[in-house]
């Protein structure tokens, strides 16, 4: 599971050869949440407001490279570290 972006104790990853749809998942401490890219929606898992808050903003900002990484992950393996919040 590669870490695309990490920031203010946050880790950003996705997996090779997920399933739809395109998310990414995020860790922080002891919580865990699966992000929709389309929608930016949390569908699977509890992070705590202020923590989803920054997450938002974050994958906001950079919505077409976690689009880029989710399509080269499936076809290739390949992927690019995104800029952290900054």
């Amino acid at each position: 599971m590669p870490e695309i972006s990490r920031f203010l104790g946050i880790s950003i990853y996705m997996y090779f050869n997920d399933h739809g749809p395109p998310h990414f998942h995020a860790k922080y401490n002891e919580f865990r949440g699966k992000i929709t890219i389309e929608d930016l929606r949390l569908i699977e898992g509890k992070l705590p407001n202020r923590i989803m808050s920054f997450i938002l903003e974050w994958a906001n900002e950079n919505r077409t490279k976690l689009m880029t990484n989710w399509n080269s992950l499936r076809e290739t393996g390949n992927y690019q570290k995104i800029k952290p919040l900054v």
